[in-house]
């Protein structure tokens, strides 16, 4: 894939950020507006009027945040009036709008928006914000199928404006911390990765509802629907569980995988898989198309790198599939957590998080940034935090630095600063690992090939066509 002029080394970045923290990294620069004359981009003096598109759940988290580090929130669009009210009430004079196509038309003075919508919607909304020349912050997953992501970050690229995925985990010092583990080899070349979100996320039967109300004066559900085909409302695809539902959510994978694998997509530079394969039991596509399967594991290959090794990384959703266990991996000579297993958890939530495996050692950590990191064994981890000098030299453990605001992050770059660390052409990639997995349970038992260049499956032609679905008359990207 074809790099950005705004990509730049993750390594460069990650210590760009520790210089900037120790320096006062946001303190307000007074730059001249020719200075970024031409480029689309705002001098760090202006401030960023920002549109909230999607002010209910974490629509109305990124409008508040952005608020927060210091954008002008200027407008407010929601199909959903009593999900919207919380934003509605904070921003009481703001022009408020249904259709974000009316939004984007009238708004003139708009620079950026969120998007915080359900995920089926993301890619229209973005696209149509970015073609404007608008930068744009994107709840996560990205968009809602394949071929939506790549369109999206070849967009991003092509009009030059300031984006950022939602994962705000990676702005976290502890993601920066454990970068700097792995690339100076703490626990040596990396191989195996375990992934685990053991919350099945709204998943449903899989029989589609039979109760079929009227629907709420308060919503639309012809622009909820956006571009998925049509079918009668239900509460039950809005507001309780639009994410277990493949029509318009990404399941688990989609939902969390932008929070447990980023910290070793990032250190590892990743990039795209060669080969997917899914593991389902009690799954059967042909019956349950229409949901996710309430557990699976999924295994990605990746080549090697340079000097890195192939690795394969191991996903685990719900809680029928689990990692290997303490004692298989320590012989029972020292308990370690692992995630999906008590009593040693990890993070906040022991059932997510990542086991990392080394030909040195091992690295266990949380979701969102890697939370709470540790190398196995112990004496490791004391001996890799006990060289303090080599620590400060890569700006990890550096006074005053500490966690990066994501959204602060991203109104930097709309003013014309480096790239926000988790930009579309990182953000892009890393949320397809989330839409093959999604495909992968569709081919269940199958290893699928993957040419991410060409964007199709080599050995399996058929499944091309899950790279993505037709849209609803009147929707296009």
């Amino acid at each position: 894939m074809k790099k950005s002029n705004q990509a730049i080394s993750r390594r460069q970045a990650l210590k760009g950020a520790a210089a900037l923290s120790t320096a006062g990294m946001f303190c307000p620069l007074i730059v001249p507006r020719h200075v970024v004359a031409g480029s689309g981009l705002l001098p760090p003096s202006e401030t960023v009027n920002v549109a909230g598109i999607g002010a209910g759940g974490m629509g109305g988290n990124d409008i508040g945040s952005s608020r927060a580090a210091g954008a002008r929130i200027v407008a407010l669009c929601d199909v959903d009036d009593v999900r919207a009210a919380k934003s509605y009430k904070a921003f009481p004079k703001l022009p408020r709008y249904k259709d974000f196509r009316r939004l984007l038309e009238k708004e003139k003075g708009i620079d950026a928006v969120t998007v915080g919508t359900p995920d089926h919607t993301h890619a229209t909304i973005a696209m149509a914000a970015m073609q404007l020349g608008k930068h744009v912050y994107c709840e996560k997953p990205l968009a809602h199928t394949m071929y939506e992501v790549r369109k999206m970050t070849e967009t991003a690229r092509k009009y030059n404006v300031a984006t950022q995925l939602g994962n705000q985990g990676h702005s976290f010092l502890a993601c920066r911390e454990f970068c700097e583990c792995i690339w100076a080899g703490a626990i040596g070349d990396v191989r195996e990765v375990h992934a685990v979100m053991g919350h099945p996320r709204g998943a449903p039967s899989g029989r589609l509802p039979d109760h079929t109300p009227a629907v709420p004066k308060t919503l639309d559900w012809d622009l909820w629907l956006g571009p998925a085909p049509y079918r009668k409302y239900s509460p039950r695809y809005c507001p309780e569980s639009w994410r277990g539902w493949r029509q318009f959510g990404s399941g688990a994978i989609g939902d969390f995988v932008c929070h447990v694998v980023d910290p070793i997509f990032w250190a590892l530079d990743l990039g795209a898989p060669t080969s997917i394969l899914a593991e389902a039991e009690g799954y059967d596509p042909q019956k349950h198309s229409e949901a996710f399967p309430k557990a699976a594991k999924i295994r990605f290959e990746f080549p090697a790198r340079g000097n890195r090794p192939a690795v394969k990384l191991y996903w685990y959703e719900g809680d029928q599939y689990r990692p290997p266990s303490s004692e298989e991996l320590t012989d029972g000579k020292e308990p370690m957590p692992v995630p999906g297993w008590q009593p040693f958890a990890v993070g906040s939530d022991p059932k997510i998080g990542a086991l990392v495996i080394g030909d040195k050692g091992k690295l266990v950590y949380g979701s969102h940034g890697a939370r709470d990191w540790s190398i196995y064994p112990k004496s490791k981890m004391k001996e890799y935090l006990g060289d303090r000098q080599r620590l400060d030299r890569a700006g990890v453990r550096s006074p005053g630095l500490s966690n990066i605001n994501h959204h602060r992050d991203w109104l930097r770059a709309c003013k014309g600063w480096e790239p926000a660390g988790s930009n579309f052409d990182y953000g892009g990639p890393l949320t397809e690992l989330a839409m093959l997995g999604n495909i992968s349970t569709l081919m269940v038992g199958t290893e699928l090939q993957w040419d991410a260049e060409r964007m199709n499956f080599p050995n399996h032609p058929d499944a091309n066509w899950l790279l993505h679905f037709r849209y609803r008359d009147g929707w296009t990207l």
